[in-house]
């Protein structure tokens, strides 16, 4: 034998077998599992990758042109676009990319991504009420979340389009720009760039007439003939002169092409169409004088307590032209360019704040007091119920049918009066015989009689046409407009109403006129209410640009204009490419005699001893002719009115000025001297002294 010792192994034992076999099962079921999954990859789900990346698709994501500029009749810049420096965001290349499919998940990594770029950009990390339109098989639904800001908006970006980039900051400061693009690598998705932003460098000036700019929504987007071939991305126009011009304003979007499979991936970008900017628009307005009169409108509701908002329009009575336009409170427009926080918005619809985001000179409407005499005066004699050789006793009272008596104010008592010395000195008892004079049987003329034909000739009650939207019509009561009020309140009092609009009155009948519509116990037309009428109360209500187009007739012998401020599309070089047209003009057919009458007793009321606004525009180089008015309306301080002009029989450049300050109190204290600044301006290039009134007519 051998030195080397044999290994001997003894039997298998049953437990042994039973062990092995088990294992052995084990390793075949695991190879025939990564046999079949080696299979999967290579065969079916080869196939299917292949396809799809035979299906590869180019899309076109739009690159926003900049907004054509806004320019006064001068040439100077109101609204332009300007390049800003931006933090924008790839829904797509974040670390878990969000796609319409995931559009309300929160991945713990992008959470982290969104935290970092918050801190950086200093923007609020607290969840707010967040609302984004999530695709179901019935279509788009409205879901909320509570979201950050950041996230909120990649979410509401994934909404309306997957690949495109979502706008987080703009106008970063320089230092916030380099860090982000040195640290690209910590921040994945996000890009830093430029991208145009819409400015405004008047800041508050004319902000309600130029109006502001904002996201295109999804309800505009339904409106093929106004956004034809515009993006989901785009910038358009959202109030006044932006909205109204937002065809040639609004440029031509360049686009980005990028890839994407069809399973929405992204592949990677390509090539870049740039955008065309859009044209310029030029308006009639002049820069200076909107700064006067908007400084001088903010003085006198800071004089006049408890004034706290108005109007003024100023512009030229032959063509209609509007040279300034102003209404306080007022907003910046800018606000509206960059993200905006629901709170700020909060406050510009906020009724304490006085709604400064409401053009006061267009859309709002009350009661014109004695601004609406030369009205009444023309609907006197072109109707025959007075002449200018009439005279009447004001005795200080005039009382009506049924014992109802009127007074002037302070219970004045101006003695006999012609026409014009009724207008110099606003006598309130002799405009009040002149509406009982014309007052009509209202069964017989549902519509009224001289008094409400000869407003609606003027305009009261009337779109005046202009270029701006939102415009209220205000009012001209008849008996037929008295008749169906009475009869919308007592149906809206009938109906049974829920507990958001009348908590005290769940689910049935309100009490009788709760709706406000119309004062109750109902009563049908009165002779009170021509009356009313005639000296600018009662139901009666016109809107600043109303008054001036009214007032503009009288200046410019009895034409009714458009009033307008585009003048021209200009390309961005300034070539002039369409002239805008001037707007309809209509006649209104007064005898030339009795609008002299007329315009006799407004000289006289700006210019002579007892006039109600002469110790304004007494000693004015110009030929003044102007009206106040002190208007009563719902309990409130009065409202003050003065309208005038300067005619083109007295100047070269003939204007119309109307100014409105609310709860301002007498006309020649609160109103009066913004005209005067604004007649200053126009005429000697400075506002000049500023001038208070002592008349306390109304």
């Amino acid at each position: 034998m051998s030195g080397l010792s044999e290994e001997r192994v003894g039997p298998m034992t049953p437990r042994l077998a039973l062990r092995v076999a088990i294992a052995g099962s084990f390793a075949l079921a695991m190879f025939a599992i990564i046999f079949f999954r080696l299979w999967v990859l290579q065969v079916l789900t080869g196939q299917q990758y292949a396809h799809a990346a035979q299906l590869n698709v180019t899309r076109h994501l739009a690159i926003a042109a900049p907004r054509g500029e806004i320019l006064d009749r001068n040439g100077a810049v109101l609204a332009n676009s300007a390049p800003a420096n931006t933090v924008q965001l790839r829904p797509g290349d974040l670390p878990v990319p969000i796609t319409s499919a995931n559009i309300l998940a929160q991945p713990r990594a992008d959470m982290l991504l969104y935290t970092r770029l918050a801190k950086v950009l200093q923007l609020s990390r607290r969840p707010v009420s967040c609302t984004v339109d999530v695709s179901t098989q019935t279509g788009m639904v409205p879901v909320r979340r509570r979201l950050a800001l950041i996230p909120c908006a990649v979410a509401q970006q994934v909404a309306l389009e997957p690949y495109g980039q979502v706008t987080i900051a703009t106008d970063i400061p320089i230092a916030v720009y380099a860090y982000l693009a040195e640290r690209q690598n910590h921040f994945p998705g996000v890009t830093v760039g430029k991208v145009y932003v819409q400015q405004y460098p008047r800041g508050t000036q004319a902000a309600q007439v130029l109006g502001t700019v904002g996201p295109i929504s999804s309800s505009e987007l339904t409106d093929m003939h106004r956004y034809r071939g515009v993006s989901r991305q785009d910038i358009v126009g959202q109030s006044g002169l932006e909205w109204e011009y937002d065809q040639y304003l609004r440029g031509v979007d360049g686009f980005q092409t990028v890839k994407v499979n069809s399973y929405g991936q992204l592949q990677g970008y390509a090539g870049v169409q740039p955008p065309t900017a859009g044209d310029n628009l030029r308006t009639s307005l002049d820069l200076h004088l909107q700064a006067v009169g908007e400084a001088a409108l903010a003085r006198s509701i800071a004089d006049n307590y408890p004034a706290d908002g108005g109007a003024f329009v100023a512009m030229n009575p032959v063509n209609g032209q509007v040279y300034a336009m102003g209404s306080e409170p007022t907003f910046s427009p800018s606000v509206f360019t960059h993200f905006l926080p629901q709170s700020v918005y909060n406050q510009l619809i906020n009724p304490a704040n006085g709604y400064p985001l409401i053009n006061r000179a267009i859309q709002s409407a009350g009661p014109t007091g004695s601004t609406f005499k030369p009205i009444t005066a023309t609907a006197a004699l072109q109707s025959g119920a007075w002449s200018p050789q009439n005279t009447f006793d004001d005795t200080g009272t005039y009382c009506l049918p049924g014992g109802l008596c009127l007074h002037n104010a302070g219970n004045v008592a101006n003695g006999p009066l012609d026409l014009v010395n009724a207008i110099r000195v606003s006598s309130d008892i002799f405009f009040y015989h002149l509406g009982a004079l014309m007052n009509v049987d209202p069964a017989a003329h549902p519509n009224g009689g001289a008094l409400q034909h000869w407003a609606s000739l003027y305009g009261i009650g009337r779109p005046t046409g202009v270029d701006l939207p939102g415009e209220t019509f205000g009012t001209r009561p008849t008996p037929a407009w008295r008749a169906n009020r009475n009869r919308l309140e007592a149906e809206c009092d009938n109906l049974k109403h829920p507990n958001a609009m009348f908590p005290n009155h769940p689910h049935h009948k309100l009490p009788p006129g709760a709706c406000g519509l119309a004062i109750y116990p109902f009563e049908s037309w009165t002779i009170g209410d021509n009356v009313n009428m005639a000296v600018g109360q009662g139901d009666v209500q016109a809107t600043p640009l109303q008054l001036a187009v009214a007032y503009s007739a009288l200046a410019n012998g009895g034409t009714i204009v458009t009033p307008h401020i585009g003048t021209d599309i200009e390309s961005p070089d300034g070539t002039v490419l369409q002239k805008l047209p001037d707007g309809p003009t209509r006649r209104v057919p007064i005898d030339s005699y009795n609008l002299n009458v007329i315009r006799a007793g407004l000289r006289a009321a700006a210019s002579q001893p007892g006039g109600t606004s002469a110790d304004v525009f007494a000693n004015f180089p110009e030929e003044v002719y102007g009206k106040t008015g002190t208007a009563q309306y719902n309990n409130q301080q009065d409202y003050s009115w003065y309208a005038c002009f300067v005619p083109p029989t007295a100047t070269s450049k003939p204007i119309a000025v109307v100014v409105w300050v609310e709860r301002g109190g007498f006309g020649a204290v609160a109103a009066a001297p913004v005209a005067r600044q604004i007649l200053s301006q126009w005429f000697f290039g400075h506002p000049g002294q500023w001038v208070t009134g002592s008349s306390r007519t109304l």
